[in-house]
């Protein structure tokens, strides 16, 4: 055991032992026995500690841990001639243990045996970190006797002088002794805010933050010289176990550890392998039936549980456990589902009316009508037949669901959803900046990270300049040039790819649909259509997920060699790239299906080929909007499904029991220390790594653009979605609480570069709707022949007027069927969709003024819809304000109460100066009134009463 390898760990006046002296016993090299000393100080340490929440002394608390590998050795130790230190030096002090080149280190023959160089260079780098830590004025303790063989653990506790000093730094606003009434409505809005309340209390968790309250306590900047303004009357609870870790977290970032030429933090050093980990703890365990009451505990029942799916989520409760940037993310979920279940009760009711309407629709009919005996043109060249419309009836039916009036009011409608979204989560962020006191919040430029810190030194060491003069260096455009130029090719090939696996697909689907139709049951023949889509789907499918985990490494990997100065920077370059390129991934089969399916087929006698022998497939007669609608559903509950959810679950579980295993072999095999009790850090230790929240932010992002993107041929999209997010709150909660180390907390004000890109896709989805309704569906041809062609004001006939007419005389050589009298008659005319003009004119199969008619009228609407939509969702953010009202006053209120607050202090300290004059004054009189005698026989009594307001 080598608990107290370098700090103390035991007060040396309460347990009666001077630590020099454990120092001296470990030194002559009695390693053995130093466990039995230490177990002898205390009946339970474990129990005195916590577990591990508590130093030794079980007084401080432990704010953060730092973990590290090393290597025990068998054999004696070396020894090392120290200065006699005194007992105040010993908590300070770094020379306890020589650094390289310090002290005089005597050699015990081969009986030492020689560590590896790398270890020993890690060892030293871990030696003056700690030290540089120990003056930066946090207590360590170190802790080598775990069930985990060869893992050291570095536990850290911020003083309060040193939690003070830091939060005056980081400017943390903390809460004041001023306590202020939070303006309440009144009147009506008072009644109806009431009984809302009445109804919504059963699905309110049930913590103390998540309640209404009325009162509120002024907060300010925290400020050494102005402590009196604060609330210290407990100091153990004034900074929580979150501000704690953020604080010490900061004081890891900007030690330095200067060996060898290296200047870093605890970044550095966590990626030079020199520690391992490096992380805060759990407030404790959050199941079992002696588990003390935490705040963990309380998020595990009332918010990580599928249980209480139906009740809001304990955001406050959040932020005090995990910091404001992961609360605003769940925050923001939160406020995503809410806003989905309008938009999933509008898409129910326009599936509805589909249904209700489908037996109404005459196109539909007319297309099932077996007796309108029409005969169309076959979809490949020599295997495939002649075949009747009415074998399409099932198809027509199905699209009616999708493609009717009713979607064109509800691409409207998701449109100005899209943005009345995104004006309450504004309106909802600031009501919560008001609430953690963030409102003057504003993020500073964060510390260089380690791999731009070794860019910069790489490159001053190659120009040979000063070790002083390394911070005048920078990475400019032409370091950066070659890593921009393989990020460019590297996206580039990667769209590419996408786009030939796409391709592939496609050629897939044609080879397949001309296999399928050489069958000779006519059930296979009928069934081609179906089966062909399915599978299509299925691969698409398979691939995009395979693609989204190859593209979030490869766009790590491309942001790392840019070497971005920050971590925030890192973190925007790197969601820039991974939704790009996931974008593509996840629509470019939905965008071929939409917009470029049987838009370059040709026509019977000319069709368009692929490689000289494969015809471009064709939509069906009913258009392709069924094609499209299968193809985004699947393709959007298979990602939600496997993806976010299975893999969600199944990854972490499967990464904790391998590491369960790992260490299971690593543990030794003394079974006391098998049976002991782990401690919190060994606990949270075997917990996986915090990765940020841009994995889940992504998911979310790609789904709100399966809901708002292609929303015109899915209505049900949002429905879905909803079924998916409830299940995902809760799964997310459990991972973070559960399957998570806990992460370091991160002020923030807002969901960053997420909310342009959802303003992006709100902005792209008016677009692609409005190109949805005009180009894939039928909505507009049934319009112009409903307005333009029909004889008498209904769709009779319309059917008839899409398709045109072909000689079966006019085939090429060799592409004619094998089989004319399949249909039990021989076929002259035979009729395809297209607006071409028949055999019998004289410019036979050009293109119809019907065909421009329509694209004239698919134009208009195009241009009139996007600029109705996008005025209207203008409109929408105009008319509703940023900043609710009641918060801009609570806001201004605050800044009221903290001048009067100020002001009264300085009235004060004027009425202290007016005292203190006076009684200078009245001192000055009776100083006078002495007699000369006196004043000659007491020389300096004058001058000294003269000096008492300079001592004040």
């Amino acid at each position: 055991m080598r608990v107290n390898k370098k700090y103390s760990c035991l007060p040396a006046e309460e347990k009666g032992i001077h630590i020099i002296n454990i120092r001296a016993i470990e030194d002559i090299g009695y390693d053995q026995h130093e466990s039995t000393l230490l177990n002898s100080l205390s009946k339970n340490p474990d129990a005195d500690c916590k577990y591990g929440l508590y130093f030794r002394d079980g007084k401080r608390k432990v704010d953060y841990i730092l973990v590290y590998h090393y290597k025990k050795s068998s054999a004696g130790r070396t020894l090392a001639r120290r200065p006699q230190q005194n007992d105040a030096s010993v908590r300070s002090s770094r020379q306890e243990q020589p650094l390289p080149g310090k002290g005089v280190q005597l050699e015990m023959g081969d009986s030492e045996p020689h560590m590896d160089y790398h270890e020993d260079d890690k060892r030293f780098r871990r030696e003056e970190y700690e030290g540089n830590l120990v003056e930066a004025g946090l207590e360590l303790e170190r802790d080598e006797d775990t069930k985990i063989h060869g893992i050291g653990f570095v536990k850290i506790h911020a003083p309060w002088n040193v939690l003070c000093r830091e939060a005056e730094f980081l400017k943390l606003k903390m809460p004041t002794k001023k306590m202020y009434q939070i303006n309440q409505t009144h009147g009506l809005l008072k009644k109806i805010n009431s009984v809302i309340q009445k109804i919504t209390e059963p699905i309110q968790p049930k913590v103390a933050e998540h309640k209404p309250q009325t009162v509120k306590r002024l907060s300010y900047p925290f400020s050494r010289e102005k402590q009196h303004l604060f609330d210290l009357s407990d100091k153990d609870s004034f900074f929580d176990s979150k501000t704690r870790s953020t604080i010490v977290y900061e004081i890891l970032k900007r030690t330095t550890c200067t060996k060898a030429k290296y200047s870093m933090g605890i970044t550095s050093l966590l990626a030079n392998g020199v520690y391992s980990a490096a992380y805060p703890l759990h407030d404790g365990d959050y199941e079992g039936e002696n588990v003390e009451p935490n705040d963990r505990k309380l998020l595990c029942e009332e918010w990580a549980s599928y249980g209480v799916f139906y009740k809001y989520q304990p955001i406050d409760l959040v932020r005090k456990y995990f910091g404001e940037k992961i609360g605003l993310y769940f925050a923001w979920l939160g406020v995503y589902t809410q806003m989905l279940i309008p938009a999933s009760i509008v898409g129910i009711i326009v599936f509805l009316y589909g249904c209700a309407t489908v037996d109404e629709n005459i196109p539909s009919m007319e297309m099932c009508d077996q007796r309108n005996n029409i005969t169309m043109c076959p979809l490949c060249d020599k295997t495939c037949s002649y075949w009747k419309m009415s074998s399409a009836c099932a198809t027509a039916r199905a699209s009616h669901l999708f493609d009717n009036p009713a979607t064109v009011f509800f691409s409207v409608f998701m449109a100005l959803w899209a943005a009345t979204f995104m004006e309450h989560w504004k309106r909802k962020q600031m009501r919560l900046n008001y609430r953690w006191d963030l409102t003057g919040f504003e993020e500073e430029e964060d510390h260089p990270r380690a791999e731009y810190e070794a860019k910069v030194l790489e490159k001053s060491l190659r120009k040979e300049h000063k070790h002083k003069e390394m911070d005048k260096e920078k990475l400019t455009w032409k370091d950066r040039f070659p890593a921009y130029l393989t990020n460019f090719v590297g996206i580039i090939f990667m769209v590419g790819l996408t786009f030939a696996i796409v391709f592939g697909v496609i050629i897939y689907r044609i080879s397949t649909a001309a296999a399928l139709a050489i069958s000779s049951t006519p059930s296979g023949r009928s069934s081609v259509r179906v089966t062909v889509t399915a599978t299509a789907v299925i691969i698409n499918l398979v691939v995009i997920i395979i693609l989204d985990e190859v593209y979030g490494c490869i766009a790590r990997w491309l942001t790392q060699i840019e070497v971005p100065k920050t971590d925030k920077n890192f973190e925007e370059r790197l969601i820039f790239k991974a939704f790009l390129l996931k974008f593509v991934n996840a629509y470019t089969p939905i965008f071929y299906v939409a917009f470029f399916k049987g838009r370059f087929v040709g026509r019977p006698g000319d069709y368009v080929y692929i490689f000289h022998s494969f015809r471009m497939e064709e939509c069906a007669p009913g258009g392709c909007l069924m094609e499209l609608c299968i193809q985004l559903s699947i393709i959007m509950l298979g990602k939600q499904l496997i993806q976010n959810n299975l893999f969600e679950i199944g990854i972490p579980k499967m990464k904790k029991f391998i590491r369960y295993l790992k260490l299971k072999r690593r543990r030794s095999l003394d079974h006391e220390e098998h049976m002991k009790k782990k401690q919190r850090y060994e606990v949270d230790y075997n917990l996986e790594p915090f990765a940020g929240l841009t994995p889940e932010y992504m998911e979310m992002i790609i789904q709100f653009g399966f809901v708002t993107l292609f929303v015109a041929s899915f209505p049900l999209a949002p429905l879905f979605a909803l079924l998916n997010n409830i299940i995902e709150i809760r799964l997310d909660a459990k991972k973070f609480v559960t399957e998570l180390r806990r992460p370091v907390a991160v002020r923030a004000k807002d969901i960053g570069i997420w909310y342009n890109i959802l303003r992006g896709i709100g902005k792209l989805a008016v677009i692609i709707n409005a190109f949805v309704i005009s180009f894939t569906s039928d909505f507009i041809p049934r319009l112009v022949y409903l307005y333009m062609y029909s004889e008498n004001g209904t769709m009779h006939g319309f059917v008839n007027h899409t398709l045109s007419s072909f000689n079966v005389s006019d085939f090429q050589a060799g592409t004619a069927p094998n089989d004319p009298l399949d249909l039990g008659y021989e076929v002259q005319i035979c009729r395809y969709k297209d607006y071409r003009e028949p055999p019998w004119s004289e410019n036979k199969y050009d293109i119809s003024k019907d065909f421009w008619a329509v694209l004239a009228a698919r134009l208009a609407f195009v241009i009139v819809f996007q600029n109705l939509v996008m005025f209207m969702s203008e409109f929408v953010d105009w008319i509703i304000p940023d900043i609710p009202k009641d918060i801009s006053q609570q806001i201004h209120k605050e800044k009221v109460l903290m001048v009067e607050v100020f002001m009264r202090e300085e009235q004060g300290k004027l009425q202290m100066l007016e005292t203190w004059k006076d009684k200078d004054k009245r001192k000055g009189e009776n100083c006078n009134n002495h007699s000369p005698r006196l004043s000659r026989s007491r020389s300096g009594s004058l001058s000294s009463c003269h000096s008492y307001p300079l001592d004040v």
